[in-house]
């Protein structure tokens, strides 16, 4: 099909453009931009008058949540939800049931995905065997199955030996590994923050020291091995400054904040909101702060949703008890506007975070951007449409979100993945 999508402001951060012009689509590609191609002909047209035209999003961290926890999602109602929030390219942590250690596994999440015509879909494979961190993945054939990466999920590895090996094994290779720095021991039993807000409501608290120790292990290890690494979902100021110091070494180390420590801390668990019980737990105001600031600066290099769908029930239970996470693809969008807009930071540098910054962790070479001969992965939203979130706007089967009732601007119209309209008229 051959689409042109006119008057849109596009803007595609990898190549610094934002500007209005039409954007030309065929055979799944983008061809142009500004003036059509000799003999081109539109089987569509797209008004994207007063609206963005951008790359289509990449989230870094999406629980589909097959196989193996259907009952809190579907493969289908997630990649219809990531559709409504213009995410066309998603990474996988590995801790589904059975976990992505397998390439058999790997490769039925792909065909499954596939099947489903909507986004694109990169497994980050089990780096130990069932998650268990005793004994190394078959990295190598993971990989020719489709992993771009190598991860533990929110399940640290307790012997170090094993992961200087798995570390030493993914560098000889050069596969990237992303890890989420929690000390086990620290962090055991523990449900939010280790500070005043933990202690008013009696709940064990998790130090910052269950990230910086288990970060400078991995920093460490990955110095003697040289390693890749990606850190996910970092959630302090200190976490972030030992992460500045190791570039200072000259070590080659990215890392991502989630929607959820973006914007909030542990003051918004109030009076015990399971919603905000997530993995790692949310900071202190001060660490927020430097989170956003840290984002806004570049220094943390991507934002991502950390979508993990839970069912009614598993919030439903006391906080210490109810299932950690929340939803948040559909929301990655507007929460990235919102940011920008309280911190002024310009819209191509927000958009960069979910777009182009992403793709390079990922290794997209494809998608990521809009310049002649990518991949017609876009994005068509209104930013000054406001929306309040409600349980009844998320297409996600989990509704389990702390942002319930408030007003956020960014509206996606449309979502084209490999020139296909998925989403809107």
């Amino acid at each position: 099909m051959k689409i042109r999508i006119s008057n849109g402001r596009i803007i595609d951060p990898a190549h610094h453009t934002d500007t209005v012009r039409d954007l030309f689509i065929a055979d799944g590609r983008i061809i142009a931009q500004g003036e059509a191609p000799d003999g081109f002909q539109s089987d569509r047209i797209i008004d994207a008058t007063g609206l963005v035209v951008c790359p289509g999003l990449i989230d870094l961290a999406v629980r589909l949540r097959e196989p193996g926890y259907e009952y809190r999602a579907t493969l289908e109602s997630e990649m219809n939800a990531a559709m409504a929030g213009g995410i066309t390219s998603l990474a996988i942590p590995p801790d589904t049931d059975p976990v992505l250690d397998e390439p058999g596994l790997v490769e039925m999440l792909c065909h499954r995905a596939k099947k489903l015509n909507r986004a694109h879909v990169y497994p980050v494979g089990a780096l130990t065997i069932g998650l268990k961190g005793e004994r190394l993945s078959e990295m190598a054939e993971l990989v020719e199955s489709g992993c771009v990466a190598f991860s533990q999920a929110n399940v640290p590895i307790v012997d170090n030996m094993v992961l200087m090996r798995a570390l030493q094994y993914a560098a000889t290779f050069g596969f990237r590994v992303w890890l989420q720095p929690l000390a086990p021991f620290l962090s055991r039993g523990g449900f939010a923050h280790d500070g005043e807000i933990a202690s008013r409501l009696g709940l064990p608290g998790i130090p910052v020291a269950a990230e910086t120790v288990a970060l400078f292990t991995y920093i460490q290890l990955a110095k003697i091995t040289g390693a890749r690494l990606h850190i996910t979902r970092l959630s302090s100021a200190a976490g972030l400054h030992l992460i500045e110091q190791a570039r200072g070494d000259g070590m080659d180390i990215t890392c991502d904040v989630s929607i959820n420590h973006l914007h909030l801390s542990d003051m918004d668990i109030g009076y015990f909101n399971a919603n905000c019980h997530l993995i790692p737990p949310l900071r202190s105001q001060r660490d927020r702060e430097a989170l956003r600031e840290g984002l806004t600066s570049g220094r943390i290099n991507a934002l991502c949703s950390d979508h993990t769908p839970v069912d009614d029930d598993g919030k439903l239970a006391p906080f210490s008890e109810s299932e950690p996470g929340a939803t948040g693809m559909e929301l990655l969008l507007p929460l990235t506007l919102k940011w920008a807009m309280d911190a002024k930071v310009p819209l191509i540098d927000a958009l960069a975070r979910v777009t182009s910054d992403a793709a390079r962790i990922v290794g997209i070479t494809k998608g990521g951007h809009i310049a002649p001969g990518a991949r017609a992965d876009i994005c068509v939203f209104d930013p000054d449409a406001w929306r309040r979130v409600t349980r009844d706007m998320l297409i996600s089967q989990g509704k389990n979100t702390p942002f319930i009732g408030l007003e956020l601007p960014g509206q996606v119209r449309y979502t084209l993945v490999e020139g296909e309209v998925m989403y809107g008229g």
